[in-house]
């Protein structure tokens, strides 16, 4: 079997991950499609099980979850860069926030847009209040499991996996983030095991989505060609249909066109949402959505704790909607969370809560509000035309659209908007699945995307037709749990991490180990009114560099210290480095590579500045054993760097002496 896998397939799927989540995927699929009744029967038992016994755990977690970014952020670890110390965010502002809005768009938006706040509306909560106070609770529980909760579980799977990927230079996987206690031993049993886990949630988490996608689609299909077909037929065709499409793109390379369309696809749901704002009753929704906003703030505590323990009549109304959707969020929490911080590098962790938090939190409420109280108010002065769908969510939003002008036209268009929304959901899921399924890797053999794909389609069809959505909510349910313990931990991995990362940092040194004292400060003002060449740059390094590294090798020899000056100046990207060796911890490295920087346009053209005539610079730049980049040495003589290199050895000396950072000095195999 070994060999079968290693030689006969090519593959970058690791089997320890891949062959449980496998067996758990293939037994239920196979109960589902053989016993189709005593599987959702026994779902339901389950399901009713954990929402009896477990739903605590949920409201708690995401409490928590929210509570820790919120503490995170405003203190002196909010300022941890996620990169290296002096990165520059990978995209521009605009750019990221753009990107963030993405992260929050998708076929969920489109579904419960209208049907959601019609829903509450039509069954409200307490029945005994006033149409006014109804409409305002039926608003207010939809922001609620819309907002920023939500946005606070993908927050702590994207700030650990962008903390740890590029802080720490590990995998962008689910398991790096247990590196603080686990260590080496991420790559071992219980490594094995949070993938695992985490891989069948995100698999679950997206057949939900498509399952949701496929109703709705086959409901507009309804709505616009005018010919209905109650069976199962159509849903699955559509399932085929679309993920089909979307494995084409993952496997031809097309990946560039695809985010273009997602982004194009963007500008027209928001153009069908200022379509709706602008032909419904605009000044109602805009006054709405400031009420929404205060009404949600100031209910936001009561919420993030709500249980209905002493309301046990709203139970089920409690686990149908929140424990659901908090289930829901988990479950994808992984595929939300990979993407985010994929595009967060260079940011600092305070200015990632704060975007990730409010910005799309605040997009959600603005779309809520437009559909969801233009649907209620349509609704009110339409003898509860939408109301009477209550137990067809998937036909609303084309009902809704019923109402406005041009429903032909806007109908059309939001079936375009939920099909590419369907389609680049599930490529993008195959590409996480993928992800977590091989250590992290991006780049996967074809065959790999058509098996997820197809079993992705798989899944949702049989989930679909043995208990309809009831089924795929449970498999939620079901595997979120678990990944919401694994949530919790990582949080408090992230936080150990964080603490030793800044008291590494901001370690006080000793006067002995400052550097340059203003001596031979002629050859220094040279250096800093120049630019550095290729030629300039080996040479400083060939001498200046290697000669200190070269006494520090020799000095370290008389106190029976191992050390090895490496080196390679012929490659692309030359480095030198020192290398103190260690039996059981992890090396302490100081090395020298080569950074190549802009120079601005204005310095370059500036006759002020006669000796800068190039609009790039090389600089020397040094680096650290968990390979992170620190600062250039350029200004530095041969004296002031060996006591930069002490400098930084005085600091992995005190490290390795204190017992509660033993996590930056990792044990080795």
């Amino acid at each position: 079997m070994k060999m079968f896998w290693e030689n006969k397939i090519k593959t970058n799927l690791e089997r320890r991950i891949v062959v449980p989540s496998l067996v758990i995927i293939i037994i239920t699929v196979l109960g589902c499609m053989l016993v189709p009744e005593k599987a959702n029967a026994y779902l339901s038992g389950m399901k009713n099980y954990i929402f009896n016994e477990f739903s605590w755990v949920y409201i708690l977690s995401v409490a928590f979850f929210l509570i820790f970014l919120v503490i995170l952020s405003v203190g002196t670890l909010g300022d941890i860069r996620l990169g290296d110390d002096d990165e520059e965010p990978e995209f521009s502002f605009f750019s990221w926030v753009a990107m963030l809005f993405a992260a929050g768009m998708g076929i969920g938006l489109m579904y419960f847009g209208v049907a959601e706040p019609i829903l509450h509306y039509a069954v409200p909560l307490h029945s005994s209040a006033t149409p006014a106070i109804q409409e305002q609770e039926a608003m207010l529980n939809t922001l609620f499991h819309w907002g920023i909760h939500a946005w606070a579980i993908y927050g702590i799977i994207a700030l650990s996996l962008a903390y740890f990927g590029f802080r720490y230079r590990l995998p962008l996987t689910i398991r790096s983030g247990f590196y603080p206690i686990l260590k080496k031993d991420i790559n071992g049993f219980w490594g094995d095991l949070i993938d695992i886990i985490a891989l069948c949630a995100t698999i679950f988490g997206l057949t939900t989505t498509l399952g949701y996608g496929a109703l709705q689609l086959n409901a507009g299909l309804q709505s616009v060609t005018g010919y209905h077909d109650t069976s199962f037929t159509p849903i699955a065709v559509l399932i085929v249909i679309a993920v089909t499409m979307a494995i084409i793109s993952a496997i031809s390379g097309v990946g560039k066109g695809i985010r273009l369309l997602s982004q194009g696809n963007l500008i027209i749901a928001g153009v069908l949402m200022l379509f709706v704002l602008f032909t419904g009753p605009t000044v109602y929704v805009l006054s709405a959505f400031s009420q929404n906003i205060g009404y949600y703030l100031s209910h936001l505590v009561e919420l993030s704790f709500r249980t209905f323990a002493y309301d046990t009549t709203h139970k089920d109304w409690f686990t149908s909607w929140t424990i659901v959707y908090w289930a829901w969020w988990i479950s994808w929490a992984p595929f939300v969370g990979l993407f985010i911080a994929k595009i967060s590098r260079g940011r600092t962790v305070r200015e990632f809560v704060m975007c990730v938090l409010v910005v799309p939190t605040v997009f959600n409420i603005l779309w809520m509000t437009i559909f969801g109280n233009s649907a209620i108010w349509l609704d009110s002065h339409h003898g509860g035309v939408l109301s009477v769908l209550a137990g067809q969510t998937e036909q609303m939003l084309f009902q809704f659209l019923q109402l406005l002008p041009w429903p032909l036209l806007t109908s059309i268009l939001a079936l375009m908007i939920i099909a590419i929304f369907f389609i680049t959901s599930a490529d993008s899921g195959i590409f996480v699945i993928n992800s977590i399924a091989s250590y992290g890797k991006t780049k996967f053999p074809r065959w790999q995307s058509i098996l997820w794909g197809g079993l992705m389609a798989l899944l949702a069809i049989v989930l679909l037709y043995s208990g309809g959505l009831a089924a795929l909510q449970t498999m939620n349910i079901v595997m979120a749990l678990p990944f919401a313990l694994i949530m919790i931990i990582l949080s408090f991995c992230l936080l150990k991490g964080m603490i030793v990362d800044n008291s590494y940092f901001s370690r006080d040194l000793t006067k002995g180990t400052s550097y340059w004292t203003g001596e031979h400060w002629q050859e220094r003002l040279g250096t800093i009114v120049a630019t550095m060449d290729r030629n300039e740059l080996l040479r400083f390094m060939d001498t200046t560099v290697r000669s200190a590294f070269t006494e520090i090798e020799k000095e370290l020899t008389q106190y029976d210290i191992t050390a090895l000056v490496r080196e390679n100046l012929k490659d692309d990207t030359p480095y030198i480095e020192l290398v103190i060796k260690k039996e059981t911890l992890r090396d302490f490295v100081y090395g020298v590579t080569c950074v190549e920087k802009a120079i601005s346009r204005l310095v370059v053209d500036n006759p002020s500045f006669p000796t800068v005539d190039t609009p790039h610079t090389l600089e020397p730049i040094c680096y650290f054993s968990d390979g992170r980049r620190g600062h250039s040495v350029k200004y530095m003589r041969k004296e002031e760097l060996i006591t930069d290199v002490l400098r930084q050895y005085e600091r992995y000396v005190k490290m390795a002496s204190d017992v509660h950072h033993s996590l930056y000095l990792y044990d080795k195999e």
